[in-house]
């Protein structure tokens, strides 16, 4: 199994956006280090009192500088918020800092009515499938320099490395997502910790979808990766103490709360310290967030990649301290066998 992680840079305690930077810097070189496939970092808006990560263009930039061999990605740029021709700059200016080991991680989300303003975007689209899709296919062109010289975006190039051009992923959590990276014939990565009970569904409907693509970019098979909300420690019990950051931040979403509780506050938020995962999952469950000692969370990242059939695992995690978020990091690769470089 290959693992890949996915880093929110959540600010720390009494912290600052600053420190939330610096803590992504270190846990991208940590899985440079053990092996980690990719490390991608997210876009959230309105969130700065928990979250940091709003801009993975210009954190890429630096996580560029910061490691040699890891790919690099976004999970994702939100192209709903963009035009695809600054998105495809963004990007080949990336690859030509990382030659070689960009992922340009496409997906879509709206955020709050005052975010979505403050953006410029237009909430109401008359076939949201259909613009996601056009943008998508815009953006993967503009980057291959594939529009044809009689297009009106002819003589449009992108600066880039001269290597591989940045890899495009089509990122979402439902089966329509699913759909479209299918028919574009693109490699899909579904976010298990937002929409859990739809991952089976959507990566039927992947593979449903899924052909062969004259757009550049494309794959010949189906290629896809699951991310899921993870995190690991000494034991079983320890790790479903951390969990509870995670369990008890999805509570306070549900009630239009967007921060993060430290693990104490978890706990007393939700009356206890969670149950740990089992280290054998039901037939069709798919629980939002799970935990668990190297040897049980090894187990449980493989059933769920079984499931959909997938090789590739992203973790990402609410780990209130840094330091356990990158021993959680440790602790997983252990358990799966990752091979340190």
């Amino acid at each position: 199994m290959d693992l890949s992680a996915v880093d929110l840079s959540p600010v720390p305690d009494d912290g600052t956006a600053a420190d939330a930077y610096e803590n992504t810097v270190e846990a991208a070189q940590q899985a440079e280090r053990l092996g980690f496939e990719r490390f991608w970092v997210a876009e959230h808006h309105g969130t700065a009192d928990a979250i940091a990560g709003t801009t993975p263009e210009v954190l890429l930039g630096r996580l560029a500088a910061e490691t040699d061999a890891i790919r690099l990605g976004s999970g994702a740029v939100l192209l709903n918020h963009y035009r695809p021709f600054k998105v495809a700059e963004q990007f080949g200016a990336l690859d030509a800092l990382a030659p070689g080991r960009v992922d340009a991680g496409l997906g879509r989300a709206n955020g709050s009515p005052a975010v979505d303003r403050a953006l410029g975007t237009e909430r109401r689209v008359r076939n949201p499938d259909e613009d996601h899709t056009e943008k998508i296919e815009a953006v993967v062109s503009h980057l291959y320099d594939e529009y044809p010289d009689e297009h009106p975006y002819g003589d449009l190039t992108i600066p880039r490395s001269g290597e591989e051009p940045p890899v495009p992923w089509v990122l979402g959590s439902s089966p329509s997502s699913a759909a479209i990276a299918g028919d574009l014939g693109l490699r899909y990565c579904f976010a298990a910790f937002i929409r859990p009970e739809l991952a089976a569904q959507s990566f039927e409907a992947y593979r449903e979808h899924f052909q062969s693509s004259p757009l550049a970019g494309s794959v010949d098979e189906p290629e896809g990766m699951i991310a899921v909300n993870a995190v690991c420690a000494e034991s079983d019990e320890e790790a479903a103490r951390l969990r509870a950051v995670a369990e008890a931040t999805f509570q306070r979403i549900q009630r239009g709360v967007v921060d993060r509780p430290s693990v104490e506050e978890a706990i007393d938020e939700l009356g206890g310290v969670p149950e740990p995962t089992p280290a054998t999952l039901d037939a069709g469950e798919w629980p939002r967030a799970i935990s668990g000692s190297p040897d049980t969370l090894a187990g449980l990242l493989e059933q769920l990649a079984d499931c959909v059939s997938v090789d590739e695992v992203m973790i990402q995690h609410a780990v209130a301290d840094h330091g356990d978020a990158l021993r959680s990091h440790e602790l997983i690769a252990e358990g799966v066998g990752l091979t340190s470089r």
